[in-house]
Formats: structure tokens, C-alpha cells, sequence
């Protein structure tokens, strides 16, 4: 498992899936050679950071997935073009569609599918440990990556965001306290994500990102997570000066989860200032 650097200890569920995805890496190293040449032959990606930055207003990332291991069963049955499609009119400025499949239910062809039904970026989320991951998501046509600073060490960090960004994608770097905030910004995140969800309790709180937001300086973009669900809570994180929200689960328990994100996009934000 990858050295953490003096973070705390990784929750139970995604230590359980750090190890399956450094399994699956085996297999992914016999393709080394056809993933890098998909990732080099993709069309460009699209400007993830600039969609979701510099506006009047938080920019919503609305998330395709059909379970969680905290929640379970969310949106089994789901169409991931349709809902995409859904979002996107609604005013979604970016989309997140979960690729792991023994956890979340997703896959590379939810990816390649809404890639080719869209014209937002889309950000590949998945748990990404390695650069055969970076070239895989770029393959299937992903505009930026997630790292999670709680499963990576720093060497291998920086050299993912450095790989992101010779392959013109972005780079959503999470964090979840302090620490993990102060090693993302040293490693040179331009965006960072802070999860509102404990990942030991699965509890969110938005104060998280409220009392984080201090540590990161107003050139870099904060995109918020988790425990986002309703219009009050966009306004009180973009009267804060988050730039944008991450929003998965409200949107997927909704009725109709087109007119759930359009109720959570265009809230007003107010800009960080130096």
C-alpha cells in the first residue's frame, strides 16, 4: 500500500480498496504499451478548471454512480448518457463518473459512453494510485483525474499531477484535513477537493470545507464534497468563496435528477480574496 507521509491512518473501506486496485494494476501493466498509446492518440482533452472557475457562481460537478459502499444501492438501473445529457442541460458545468466497479458499480464504458454523448468535462473518479491509471482514464477520454492525498505518498503525488498535466488534464486533489491540504498544496495541486465525509464514520460536515478553506490560497480552485444537499448548502460554501461543489448522491435519490442539479446550480459566489 502506498506510504502516506504522515497522514492519518486510511479508513478501513479505502485501505480494502487500495489493495484491490493495486491487484488490478497487474493486469494493467501487461497493456502499458496500448494505454499509453490511447492516452497519446485521444482527442484533446477539454479545460476542466477553467469550466469550473472564475465565475460569478459555484460551478456544479454532478457525479454519475449507482452505489457506494457507505450508502449502498443509490440509482441501480441507472442510464448514464440520459443522465448526463439531464445534467448537462440543466447547468451542470462538469460531470464526475465513478469507474470502479466492485464498489461503486461503474466502469470505463459509463466513461467512454458519456464522453461521447457531452461536450463538458468529465472528471474520471476512481482511486488512482498509479500513471497506467492517469493513461487509462486519459484513453477513455477523461479530462481530469482524483488523486486522494490519504492513499498516496508525495513522490508519487507530485508525479501523477506532473503526468495529468503533460496530458493536458486536470487533476482534482482531495484532502480531508489539514495535513492532507497542506500536502497537496506543496505538491503543487491547482485544484483541491475537500470531502466533507469521514471516511472512518462515513459522517458529513460541511464545516469541513468551511474550516479547511483558510488553509488554501485564493489562486487555487476548491471544489467541495460530500453532504451537499440543497440549495442552502451551495449558498452558504459560495458566500464562504468555494468555487464549485462535487454532488453525487442528492442528485442520484432525486425523482428527476435533471431538475434536482438545475435547483443547485447558479447560486452566487462571492470571490476569495488575498
Amino acid at each position: 500500500m502506498p506510504e502516506t507521509q504522515g497522514s492519518s491512518a486510511i479508513p478501513g473501506i479505502l485501505a480494502s480498496i487500495v489493495e484491490t486496485k493495486l491487484h488490478d494494476l497487474e493486469g494493467l501493466r501487461l497493456r502499458r504499451d496500448q494505454l499509453e498509446r490511447g492516452a497519446e492518440g485521444a482527442p484533446p482533452p477539454l479545460d476542466f478548471l477553467g469550466a469550473i472557475s472564475g465565475g460569478g457562481s459555484v460551478s456544479l460537478i454532478a457525479e454519475c454512480k449507482r452505489r457506494s459502499p457507505g450508502a449502498g444501492e443509490i440509482r441501480p438501473g441507472l442510464d448514464p448518457v440520459a443522465l448526463t445529457r439531464g445534467y448537462q442541460g440543466a447547468g451542470a458545468r462538469a460531470l464526475s463518473v465513478l469507474t470502479d466497479a466492485r464498489h461503486f458499480g461503474g466502469s470505463l464504458s459509463d466513461l467512454e459512453d458519456v464522453r461521447a454523448a457531452v461536450d463538458i468535462p468529465i472528471l474520471r473518479k476512481d482511486f488512482t494510485l498509479d500513471a497506467l491509471h492517469v493513461f487509462e482514464a486519459r484513453a477513455a477520454g477523461a479530462d481530469a483525474v482524483l488523486l486522494i492525498v490519504r492513499i498516496l505518498d508525495d513522490t508519487t503525488l507530485r508525479g501523477l499531477l506532473t503526468l495529468a498535466g503533460d496530458l493536458g488534464m486536470a487533476a482534482l486533489v482531495e484532502a480531508h484535513d489539514a495535513l492532507d491540504v497542506r500536502r497537496a498544496l506543496e505538491a503543487g495541486a491547482r485544484m483541491v477537493g475537500i470531502n466533507n465525509r469521514d471516511l472512518a464514520t462515513f459522517s458529513t460536515d460541511l464545516e469541513t470545507t468551511l474550516r479547511l478553506l483558510e488553509d488554501v490560497p485564493p489562486g487555487v480552485v476548491v471544489v467541495s464534497e460530500s453532504g451537499i444537499r440543497r440549495r442552502s448548502d451551495v449558498a452558504r460554501l459560495g458566500a464562504a468563496g468555494v468555487d464549485a461543489v462535487l454532488v453525487g448522491e442528492t442528485l442520484l435519490r432525486a425523482e428527476d435528477p435533471a431538475a434536482a442539479a438545475g435547483g443547485l446550480s447558479d447560486v452566487p459566489r462571492r470571490a476569495r480574496s488575498a
